[in-house]
């Protein structure tokens, strides 16, 4: 083949098209013909069939025969909200890796080895910690009511509840449950769109808009709790026994993601679906269940805020 008839080729596979498929990882193949001269002729784009060899010629009993072979290039679609994609997937490999062989099995041996009060206790001791964030940002969202239950629960906990160790608050007659909120979920509430995914190293799933609002959070952490929490030796000590606790917990939810027909993408469409979640909760919207067979919903489907509206919280 000429250089000229191989550049018309790339030029027909790299073209950008609207992507309205949910993965980017959708498989497409164009399928063309060089032609007398060293012209090329391009067939309709169609997609390849799972189990389809690549190279193979289409099942089109109409077409004729032609004893110059076909030339097929497949490529692949990219997901509007997942720029990243190829980078990010192989980071999930990466961290997955490391975590079969290594934060997997010391998590489930921190579970067996540490009596599940003490778990409890230590979880709840974390959480309590986060409480003034919480507070905060709840008035950033001018619900002072909530913002004055959580700063309820703050000094109970801390006091009564032996420095949060026990959530004393969430038990009769005192009943203030637990709610979460962040900064990131500020600025979702305000209408900042998440931004495109990532998957990091340590961190794991993530957008744009929630690591820079976990970032503030981290920050605000020091400044309110003081010594020794502002020692960066105290922090990787307790931040690793929180990771610790946190993966042990959610171990049964993890493997799920695994068996996932693409556990990529399931991890991907779960994680924006949680954290839309959680900001329509702060408006009182309808949250549609989350579907783990993936493929199905594109991450605009999955980010975009619900058509009906539930029964509002009560405004505080």
């Amino acid at each position: 083949m000429s250089a000229a008839a191989f550049a018309a080729v790339m030029m027909l596979t790299c073209t950008p098209a609207d992507v309205a498929g949910p993965d980017y990882a959708t498989p497409t193949t164009t399928i063309a013909r060089p032609l007398e001269g060293g012209s090329i002729a391009s067939d309709q784009s169609v997609s390849t069939p799972a189990g389809t060899a690549v190279g193979a010629p289409p099942n089109d009993t109409a077409q004729p025969q032609t004893s110059t072979p076909d030339i097929v290039v497949s490529g692949r679609r990219r997901s509007p909200g997942d720029p990243l994609a190829a980078i990010n997937e192989q980071s999930y490999e990466a961290t997955q890796a490391v975590d079969r062989a290594v934060v997997g099995p010391v998590a489930r041996s921190f579970e067996r080895t540490v009596p599940k009060p003490a778990r409890d206790g230590l979880r709840n001791f974390f959480i309590n910690l986060h409480e003034p964030i919480v507070f905060v940002n709840y008035l950033l969202q001018l619900k002072p009511g909530k913002a004055a239950e959580t700063a309820g629960r703050f000094l109970i906990n801390s006091t009564v509840g032996v420095a949060g160790l026990i959530d004393v608050a969430k038990r009769r007659p005192i009943n203030l449950p637990r709610r979460k909120n962040s900064f990131a979920d500020t600025l979702g509430y305000y209408g900042v769109k998440p931004g495109p995914f990532l998957f990091l190293p340590l961190i794991g799933p993530t957008t744009l808009r929630d690591l820079i609002g976990g970032g503030i959070d981290r920050m605000m952490m020091p400044l309110y709790l003081g010594p020794p929490f502002n020692k960066p030796v105290f922090n990787i000590g307790t931040g690793g026994v929180h990771m610790l606790d946190r993966r042990a917990e959610f171990d049964d939810q993890l493997n799920q993601l695994r068996a996932a027909r693409n556990p990529y993408i399931a991890t991907r469409s779960y994680y924006l679906w949680r954290r839309q979640a959680e900001i329509d909760g702060l408006h009182g919207r309808k949250i549609a269940p989350f579907d783990l067979d993936l493929g199905k919903r594109s991450i605009s489907e999955i980010t975009a805020k619900p058509v009906a509206p539930a029964t509002a919280m009560p405004g505080k």
